[in-house]
């Protein structure tokens, strides 16, 4: 049987329920839905969809340095948002993180909900490979 290693920093926000920011298991990281909570103070960040999808990734981006992977790494990605009317402005922000020069953007699905935790208005959660 794998093994499996919780993950957790400081760099991104606690868990706010009983879950683990991330799960690495043999080769894989499998990563908790972030939404864009400030993880210096635990609140939501001011501003649209826009900024919200920015802080959203970059926990998530957290996330994965602590457990030995990168954005680079991921494989699947599974965006929620609280509107599809968001989803221009998210796939902009998006595409600012995962389809730089020479990059493969992992394989997404966007689901719209009813509505997301804290009051935010996007979700982002990922499946990675460890690097190293």
């Amino acid at each position: 049987m794998s093994k499996r290693t919780r993950i957790s920093t400081n760099d991104a926000p606690a868990a706010i329920g009983p879950y683990s920011q991330a799960i690495a298991a043999g080769e894989l990281v499998f990563c908790s839905g972030q939404i864009p909570l400030d993880p210096a103070t635990g609140a939501l960040v001011d501003g649209d969809v826009r900024a919200q999808t920015r802080q959203a990734l970059e926990n998530l981006r957290a996330v994965l340095t602590a457990a030995g992977s990168s954005l680079d790494a991921v494989v699947k990605t599974t965006v929620f948002l609280v509107t599809m009317d968001d989803f221009a402005v998210m796939n902009e922000v998006y595409a600012d993180f995962f389809a730089g020069e020479g990059n493969e953007p992992p394989a997404r699905s966007t689901i719209a909900v009813a509505e997301l935790p804290r009051g935010a208005r996007v979700e982002v959660e990922a499946t990675a490979l460890r690097q190293g």
